[in-house]
């Protein structure tokens, strides 16, 4: 039996909870909207919050595709967060929540492919400057 499906799954899987629990973690326990004098609302996340969220996720991103694993990077973090933000804002009666979980998708997309691609473009140029092993 080929070691192939076993050796992805225990690189994506990784990759999708990590997300999951970092929105549970930074952005999960905040549900409170504010409301200002002028009647305006705003929330229920912080700017520092969702700044939070994204610093916890550069990490197993730039693992991951620096050991070239670009599609795990992308897809596993992606659909970590749609997963998180869809289960987190379905209790939206008007349904606009549908658009929010897709500008996630999209955003974390692009976001994690171009931090895998300069992870794996700094990666790869690192190893073309290491001086060739000495037989010594």
């Amino acid at each position: 039996m080929p070691r192939r499906p076993l050796k992805l799954a225990t690189t994506l899987l990784p990759l999708v909870l990590v997300p999951v629990a970092a929105w549970a973690a930074w952005l999960g326990w905040d549900q409170h909207r504010d409301v200002h004098p002028d009647g305006s609302v705003t929330g229920p996340y912080e700017a520092w919050q969702v700044i939070g969220l994204v610093l916890t996720l550069v990490a197993p991103v730039y693992w991951a595709a620096s050991r070239h694993r670009i599609p795990g990077a992308v897809l596993g973090t992606t659909a970590g967060l749609t997963a998180a933000a869809f289960y987190d804002w379905s209790d939206d009666s008007s349904g606009l929540f549908v658009i929010g979980v897709g500008m996630v998708m999209v955003g974390s997309l692009v976001g994690t492919y171009a931090l895998s691609a300069l992870a794996a473009a700094v990666t790869r140029r690192g190893r073309r400057d290491d001086p060739a092993p000495t037989g010594a």
